[in-house]
């Protein structure tokens, strides 16, 4: 009797337990790659009697603008376990809903795509370069549901599948967990030529589609490995990759747009250069990318978790996750011997000159320019901004904000504590408690958490609110002249002594001299009223009819000078000003023995830590 009422109770529970749907199903074929379409065919089975709501996404994982792939879709059909059509609707530009259905829909349509990047979708005669947000339709209320992918190969060709999905029951089937991490699997299906190491029991893959030898990507792949472990050292370990590695997708390609997107378990690299002619740069945007797959994708602002495929999340966030990557990637670079001390210190000194020669830096915080990455990261408008002297990248604003926190911990503690600290602190509470499902974070972080890592690192809770307070949420630069002469470094004028107006560019269109852009704010030409698109016709006299004409009267003069300027602005009106110069605030950054100095054994050894 007892055994009968434990039998009852079990398939009770069997009965109230929803059982695992079936994946959804797509399918890649390629009629005519050279006009670069493909067909998809997604089936969707175990629906509910609900109208199946069919999206485009508007988002990519690791983009923060909106691109609408809906664009390029077309010839869509929905078809019913028998095969017959049926109806859809469209709600909105970026769906289509089938209102009356059976338990299963299978929806084909065609998706256009031409552009090599980390972004959209390219297909042609050499390869299928697939970014899944702007490939695949996927159903609202299926998050869930796991997937699986069918590669078919164009005829007369012999390609191969490279990317971070799991493994299928051969080499052209893959599956994924859910959506979030379907949509965040880049996919190269072409001739990829694929080169593999291990570090620590962690297995790395560089798939790469080029035009070089093999010797050339050999030797590439050398040095690709050199950034995986030094940029493993920053943070004590690997994370763990679900599919058994992590795989770099590198399309050197002359038709290729240069970029670097990162994902979970894999990044994206494109550029028209090859290996041989631009090297250094390439391996710049692979430490960068690399260190993504712990600081963004698992060490992940709150804001951005999980992932909107409708709409622009904003961040306040980003000159950490994108900044401070930023930053550690031509450090990994200098550690790794891969980079000299010039070009590294010319890195750095870009990073500071972005910020302190930029007035947009009193304009937004660091915080705020972090939440205008909706309308500056990819996105395209047509209307005119004043971004040039409102607006600086968070990539280098926060790279400088790196520069001179690394360098704060460093000087106070005499070298016992770094930035390298700091990023395994946010690893250690955020980053590595990993998520219960593959392709989400459960401990993503905020500012506040930022800021209370930063407490824990410095022993300091004053020290971190203050420097929060001066240069993430307010408008402070740092004192970079101090901090970089710990290590045996000068920061100074390239130009003193010379005459300045503002870093104005000019054009010459329609036959006159004009302002190709607008100046900087409080830059002399600011002041004296001109702006982009105003004609120069005089300056102190000179009638200007070229570049070179205006840059030669700014040569004959010193700083604090004036001089008179006639320009008709772009209503027609002729208008009389006088500019001011003052000296040219340009900087570089340069060793201190260049400049004659003596380096201190002390200052040797504090450089040393840090770039080697």
């Amino acid at each position: 009797m007892k055994r009968m009422l434990a039998f009852a109770v079990v398939w009770l529970v069997w009965g109230l337990v929803p059982q695992a749907a079936s994946p959804i199903q797509y399918r890649f074929t390629f009629p005519a790659p050279e006009h670069h379409w493909m067909q998809v065919e997604a089936t969707f089975p175990d629906l509910p009697d609900a109208p199946l709501e069919l999206r485009m996404s508007r988002a990519s994982p690791g983009r923060y603008s909106l691109h609408d792939f809906a664009k390029n879709v077309y010839d869509v059909q929905a078809l019913g376990a028998d095969g017959r059509e049926l109806q859809t609707t469209r709600p909105d530009p970026y769906g289509w809903t089938v209102p009356s259905h059976g338990d299963v829909v299978t929806v084909k349509y065609k998706v256009y795509g031409d552009r090599v990047d980390g972004t959209y979708l390219a297909v042609d005669t050499t390869h299928a370069h697939m970014n899944m947000p702007a490939s695949i339709m996927w159903a609202r209320g299926l998050d869930d549901r796991p997937a699986t992918l069918r590669f078919e190969q164009p005829d007369g060709v012999t390609w191969r599948v490279a990317t971070q999905l799991h493994a299928g029951s051969n080499p052209f089937e893959f599956t994924a967990p859910n959506l979030q991490y379907l949509m965040d699997s880049p996919t190269e299906f072409g001739p990829v030529s694929i080169r593999e190491f291990s570090v620590e029991g962690r297995r790395f893959r560089f798939a790469a589609h080029h035009t070089g030898t093999d010797a050339e990507l050999d030797a590439f792949v050398n040095d690709v490995e050199k950034i995986v472990r030094q940029e493993r050292e920053v943070f004590g370990e690997f994370p763990v990759y679900e599919p058994g590695s992590y795989t770099f997708l590198a399309d050197y390609l002359p038709y290729a747009n240069g970029d670097g997107m990162e994902h979970r378990n894999s990044t994206v690299i494109s550029s028209s250069a090859s290996i041989r002619s631009n090297r250094a740069s390439l391996l710049d945007t692979v430490a960068h990318e690399f260190f993504h797959n712990w600081n963004v994708e698992r060490i992940r602002p709150r804001s951005i978790e999980p992932f909107d495929f409708e709409r622009a999340s904003i961040s306040g966030e980003l000159w950490l996750a994108e900044g401070f990557t930023q930053y550690f990637g031509p450090l990994a670079l200098s550690r790794a011997g891969l980079a000299g001390l010039a070009e590294t210190l010319d890195t750095m000194g870009g990073f500071v000159k972005a910020v302190a020669l930029n007035p947009a830096h009193g304009v937004r915080s660091a915080e705020d320019m972090s939440r205008m990455a909706a309308f500056t990261d990819g996105g395209r408008t047509v209307d005119r901004t004043n971004f040039s002297t409102t607006f600086i990248s968070y990539y280098s604003y926060g790279g400088a904000i790196a520069l001179s926190l690394d360098l704060s911990l460093r000087g106070r503690s005499d070298g016992k504590v770094t930035l390298d600290d700091y990023m395994r602190a946010m690893w250690r509470e955020h980053g590595k408690p990993g998520g219960a499902r593959e392709g989400y974070v459960d401990r993503p972080y905020t500012l506040a958490d930022a800021e209370a890592r930063l407490a824990e690192v410095s022993g300091d809770t004053r020290f971190a609110a203050d420097f929060f307070a001066r240069y993430i949420h307010g408008r402070e630069v740092a004192d970079y002249a101090s901090l970089v002469s710990r290590a045996g470094l000068v920061l100074r004028r390239t130009n003193p002594g010379r005459a300045w107006w503002g870093d104005i560019r000019l054009e010459l269109r329609s036959g006159a001299v004009r302002l190709a852009e607008a100046p900087g704010i409080d830059t002399p030409i600011y002041k004296a009223g001109l702006d982009a698109g105003d004609e120069l016709k005089t300056i102190d006299g000179t009638r200007i009819g070229s570049a070179e004409d205006a840059f030669g009267v700014l040569k004959r003069h010193r700083p604090g000078d004036t001089v008179n300027v006639v320009y008709v602005d772009r209503s027609g009106v002729e208008r009389r000003s006088e500019i001011v110069f003052r000296e040219n605030p340009q900087l570089e950054l340069v060793t201190a023995e260049s400049t004659g100095a003596t380096l201190t054994p002390g200052q040797r050894a504090f450089r040393e830590g840090w770039l080697k």
